[in-house]
């Protein structure tokens, strides 16, 4: 395992990071301390979870914060907390008050504490807006995340499915204010949507941003276990609650790319999963991808991505498929197909 600084920090993150958005939804505590147990063994460092974590895919409103509260009990149980860099995140409502939810001050401080319990923690590492508004002035998020990170409460802080434009807007105003600026950000980032290359990856190279794009194989699209003709499996994603995802992934264009992808992973000797995860954390401005395993197997199989390298030629047969820039199927900005709908607010997930 090799690692990288967090943007301009010198906080050292390992090449990829364990993502736990099934933690205690459709992994269970067991399973999930287990992933968490050989995550840590394998060299992962960086561990990111969020306080709507946990929740039943089917029901938005089912089972928020589980997921930090798992990762927390398995760091206490291992003692690995100070070797740990443990990101979690807040935007999303955590119940049905019309304040339990934004980039409010009153909500983030409430949150971070609620988060800190869970966790079972007196820090966060990174500390991150899951989501951006436009309902609140980022002079009022940045005052409050500068006052978490003042007392202590949290190290750094980041974001989460933010345009190149809001990252720099909060640039200027930290500035303008002196106070502390965002240091990450996660988009959507893979061969079928590629559109975070225009703008949003060289502006964090320019302004020393870490990039840990969230969802590398599409959804698991990328994987292979998805093919034409055929309906996808009872347990994937596809079919158990991101079920408007599938006619989207479902086109020519998008199995055109899988099918580069299946050829190249049989040339290299090596599964569709790890070449698609290779292929995102190789690419330029990448810092660490997140990868969301559901099963402890699901982490083994991405382990060996380190170790795949692709070569020039590899990556112009990837271009001629899924061009630089462009989208197959749209994830990332303002017209993604991932929705989360809550009474009259309805988000981007």
């Amino acid at each position: 395992m090799e690692y990288k600084n967090l943007g301009r920090t010198g906080v050292k993150v390992s090449q990829l990071c364990l993502g736990c958005m099934n933690f205690g939804g459709r992994t269970d505590e067991a399973e999930s301390i287990a992933i968490i147990e050989a995550a840590l063994a394998a060299g992962i460092n960086f561990i990111d979870t969020a306080n709507v974590y946990g929740h039943d895919p089917a029901n938005f409103s089912v089972g928020r914060g589980r997921s930090e509260e798992i990762v927390g009990q398995a760091l206490q149980q291992n003692g690995q907390r100070a070797r740990v860099v443990l990101a979690t995140k807040a935007y999303f409502p955590m119940s049905d008050d019309p304040n339990a939810l934004g980039s409010s001050r009153r909500h983030l401080i409430a949150q971070c504490e609620a988060s800190l319990r869970r966790l079972q923690t007196d820090y966060i590492d990174l500390y991150q807006l899951h989501h951006p508004s436009n309902e609140i002035p980022i002079d009022e998020t940045l005052r409050a995340l500068d006052d978490l990170v003042r007392a202590g409460k949290v190290r750094y802080i980041g974001t989460s499915t933010f345009a190149a434009w809001q990252l720099v807007e909060s640039l200027w105003v930290a500035k303008e204010y002196g106070l502390n600026r965002f240091v990450s950000e996660q988009p959507s980032y893979h061969m079928l949507d590629r559109r975070a290359e225009r703008e949003l990856i060289p502006m964090a190279q320019t302004y020393g941003i870490a990039v840990n794009p969230y969802s590398p194989t599409a959804g698991g699209f990328l994987t292979g276990k998805y093919e034409r003709g055929r309906p996808a499996p009872a347990d994937s994603r596809f079919e158990a609650f991101w079920t408007r995802a599938k006619e989207m992934h479902y086109t020519e264009a998008a199995f055109a790319v899988l099918d580069v992808v299946l050829a190249l992973s049989a040339e290299k000797g090596c599964t569709p999963y790890q070449l698609a995860l290779a292929w995102c954390a190789q690419q330029p401005g990448i810092t660490s991808p997140i990868i969301g395993p559901r099963r402890q197997q699901h982490l083994v199989d991405a382990l060996p991505a380190l170790d795949i390298q692709l070569t020039d030629a590899d990556r112009e047969r990837i271009d001629q498929v899924a061009p630089p820039g462009r989208a197959v199927v749209p994830y990332y900005g303002y017209d993604g197909f991932a929705w989360v709908t809550w009474g009259p607010h309805q988000f981007r997930w």
